[in-house]
């Protein structure tokens, strides 16, 4: 989605680890903008720009523009960004160049409506396989999400690619129709038999025997 959006960028002045520790703890990370046939240009831009583009309902399929000293603002979306796995602060982030009257491809998340009647009255569990999907459009037909209904699935049912909700005129699917994007599971769980007791003078009893229906699942 194309949001009014403009963040500034400044030279990247140094190279190596020291100069972006010296460089975050100014509150700014060192940011790569290439593709669309420019030059790739290393800049750096304040943290908090991009984390909060990220934040958004539109996360990283934001569409905004990047004004960089001596060129002109570019429009762009984040196409990778490195997170410390400890500090969960953003660390680097790749910020691509569009052109708005270019096909691009970019992954979209997927959003499950409703509650299955398998989960709700069936004690099933639902299973999704696919959060996020490929496709390709224009840059400003770029969906907030792909919608799938699974209210109406009972255990044993699932919902495949071709069942997704979106404008089929402007974006089109990467992905297989027949693929599984979720689906509704049986809860299956372990029971024990109940310990038999030893009686003394007699051998002791054999361990009880555990009858296995499998191991507990839960949806992704």
């Amino acid at each position: 989605m194309i949001k009014d959006i403009t963040i500034e960028a400044v030279a990247k002045e140094g190279n190596g680890k020291g100069f972006a520790r010296r460089l975050r703890a100014k509150g700014m990370i060192p940011v790569a903008v290439y593709g669309e046939g420019a030059a790739a240009e290393a800049v750096a831009v304040n943290v908090k720009d991009i984390a909060n583009i990220l934040r958004s309902d539109t996360g990283h399929n934001t569409i905004f523009k990047v004004a960089i000293p001596g060129i002109e603002p570019a429009t762009v979306i984040i196409k990778d960004w490195q997170v410390d796995p400890v500090k969960g602060r953003l660390l680097h982030a790749d910020l691509k160049r569009l052109s708005l009257t270019s096909v691009t491809r970019v992954r979209v998340a997927v959003q499950v409506i409703g509650e299955p009647v398998g989960v709700k009255s069936e004690g099933g569990l639902l299973e999704i396989e696919m959060r996020e999907i490929e496709v390709e459009c224009l840059p400003g037909d770029i969906p907030g999400s792909l919608q799938v209904q699974v209210s109406h699935l009972n255990i044993g049912d699932h919902v495949i690619v071709a069942d997704l909700i979106y404008d089929r005129d402007k974006v089109k699917v990467l992905s297989d129709d027949h693929q599984v994007v979720a689906g509704v599971l049986a809860s299956r769980i372990v029971e024990a038999a109940p310990v038999v007791e030893a009686v003394p003078g007699e051998a002791a009893a054999a361990e009880p025997e555990v009858i296995k229906k499998g191991k507990t699942e839960e949806g992704k």
